[in-house]
């Protein structure tokens, strides 16, 4: 079984470029579907899902082609409705092609999706939207059927701000016979992104990074190339590394106001964090804990960030309370932090972690795509070998970490 090898213990130094948003690219590539034209996406990252996303498309019937991190992307030829369940159940965000193949051919068949297992997370939101907005959806065992030859506008308000719903409410809603006012938004920099990306293919959509979005569907849509945003959380996954290991570390493209929680729990951990040109990280290594880190929607501090964090403060000076209130299943990295010789309490909803001075070398697996990210984090600051197991959970959303860590210094390669 492959494993990420990491001898761990050395200072990290240098500058690494941050790739594109793996949540971002996710519904872009979807959103391709809307209107059969040629798109050039750039900074597009080489990650698992994305190359799954590739293969919906592809398996639809268009064609897609890779040059370094540039997607050409042609649906003119798409055809297909259905994504076959081998693909949905690779990853959460495949279900975001149900609202661009419902307002390309007026029908869609799916099965539910598949993805990191963090608990409690239903679509009934997405197929409550497509509802209201004129298809008729059926759910049989595991199969979604939808169909809605003309979606016509309306008013969605969602209980709370889902991400994934309401990407999908702009898409189908960018289609739609009237206009379409959505309420309790989610407002995440990857749902501005995709906003962007579909008002550049003429969409009209007003209220942008707010809770209330107003569309005009129906307007005609063209081809367009577009740039991906840098990932987030990629950036707080180094910026932790950074942290913990010591050292500094620039990282290129970041954007600061994208993590301003983030960036403000590693300055009061004892980091230097610089923003200008990317942001840039100074650390001693010999941090200390911060009272308590809350995760809540953007632009609260973000669950995916929560993990990695945890990494980083493993052997901060004092005790530092995780409260997670997005997924219930979002501590499942704490028993492999720790074999590693952490010291983390669990009680309901909330991790207490109480620095230790060293922490040893160890053999784990990743459970999810961030709990990968934190093993790292961890493995980087102990003196010794440690193995890492489960690594397409990592794949998933992290282009080539390794190559990245190396350049910064760290002793990682992969093995079998």
């Amino acid at each position: 079984m492959e494993a990420l090898v990491i001898n761990g213990g050395m200072p990290l130094h240098g500058s690494v470029p941050i790739s594109g948003a793996k949540n971002a690219v996710l519904p872009i590539l979807a959103a391709t579907v809307l209107h059969g034209g040629k798109y050039v996406l750039c900074n597009c990252p080489d990650i698992a899902d994305v190359r799954t996303a590739v293969e919906i498309l592809q398996t639809l019937g268009a064609q897609v082609t890779r040059v370094g991190d540039v997607l050409s992307v042609d649906t003119r030829d798409l055809c297909g409705y259905m994504i076959p369940g081998r693909l949905m159940l690779q990853m959460r965000a495949s279900v975001l092609f149900l609202g661009p193949l419902l307002a390309r051919h007026g029908r869609a068949v799916l099965t539910l999706p598949g993805g990191c297992p963090l608990g409690h997370r239903p679509i009934d939101l997405h197929l409550q939207t497509m509802s209201q907005l004129g298809a008729a959806v059926t759910l049989v065992e595991e199969q979604i059927r939808c169909h809605g030859p003309v979606l016509h506008g309306g008013t969605v308000c969602f209980p709370f701000p889902s991400v994934g719903a309401t990407e999908n409410a702009i898409m189908a809603a960018v289609a739609c016979h009237g206009s379409v006012t959505i309420h309790n938004a989610a407002k995440e920099p990857e749902i501005c992104d995709l906003a962007a990306f579909l008002q550049a293919m003429g969409a009209e959509i007003k209220g942008v990074g707010t809770h209330t979005l107003y569309i005009t569907g129906g307007m005609p849509l063209h081809d367009a190339d577009y740039t991906i945003m840098p990932d987030r959380i990629e950036t707080a996954t180094y910026l932790c590394a950074a942290a913990a290991c010591g050292g500094e570390v620039t990282l290129q493209g970041a954007h600061s106001d994208h993590l301003i929680p983030v960036i403000q729990t590693l300055r009061q951990a004892g980091c230097t964090i610089e923003e200008q040109d990317g942001i840039t990280i100074r650390s001693d290594a010999v941090l200390t804990s911060v009272e308590e880190i809350e995760t809540a929607p953007y632009p609260g501090f973000p669950t995916d960030a929560q993990a990695p964090v945890m990494a980083a403060l493993l052997r901060a000076r004092g005790k530092t309370r995780f409260s997670e209130t997005v997924f219930e299943q979002r501590f499942a990295h704490v028993p492999q932090l720790r074999r590693f010789g952490a010291d983390i309490r669990l009680s309901g909803a909330a991790a207490v972690v109480s620095g230790v001075e060293t922490l040893v070398p160890a053999r784990t697996e990743a459970c999810d795509l961030r709990a990968a990210a934190a093993l790292v984090i961890a493995a980087l600051q102990t003196q010794g070998e440690s193995r890492i197991f489960g690594l397409k959970h990592l794949d998933r959303g992290y282009d080539n970490p390794e190559r990245k860590l190396s350049s910064l210094g760290a002793s990682i390669r992969r093995a079998q």
